[in-house]
């Protein structure tokens, strides 16, 4: 039998089964800190002080697809935002303003969250897909806001998606 010494304020933590499981997971998630500064070769953006930034690159920066680029490479949403109803489709062009410039306000301060798609669909509808959840998020929030309406959130945990439809 072993004894284990526990360095003060951390605490053991016991599994039967071997395994750590994790909370979240998120394919696109960095699963360790980048070298600073590091450049997304893609769109210019900047690893810098724990964060993506909007910044002019130094010379022999390291070089690292940030993680919505990677979305958009695979084609695979975090966000999916519905728009659909009469008053929609009435003042359709107003709202999809609305929508690009919450989008470009946020993206401005936050280089991940990006709009990746605006698509028609077959019903009337439209969909906009976004590198992040919180985008989408705010961009309902934003047209409930303006317009009011119905909205409904639902998010998947197990894949880190949301989808929200903004109906009115």
């Amino acid at each position: 039998m072993s004894t284990q010494t526990i360095t003060r304020g951390f605490r053991q933590i016991q599994r039967h089964d071997g395994l750590f499981q994790e909370y979240r997971h998120d394919a696109y998630k960095l699963k360790g800190k980048l070298p600073e500064p590091t450049v997304c070769p893609q769109c210019g953006a900047v690893f810098h002080a724990g964060r993506w930034q909007w910044t002019k690159a130094p010379a022999g920066a390291h070089q690292e697809t940030c993680s919505a680029c990677h979305r958009i490479h695979d084609q695979y949403p975090a966000g999916f935002l519905t728009l659909k109803g009469e008053f929609f489709k009435t003042h359709r062009d107003e709202i999809l303003r609305l929508v690009h410039n919450h989008e470009k306000h946020e993206r401005a301060e936050h280089p991940l969250k990006r709009i990746m798609a605006v698509e028609e669909e077959k019903d009337g509808s439209t969909l906009v897909t976004t590198t992040d959840i919180h985008l989408a998020r705010g961009m309902g929030e934003a047209l409930h806001h303006a317009y009011q309406g119905a909205l409904k959130f639902h998010y998947n945990p197990e894949q880190n998606l949301l989808r929200v439809s903004w109906t009115h």
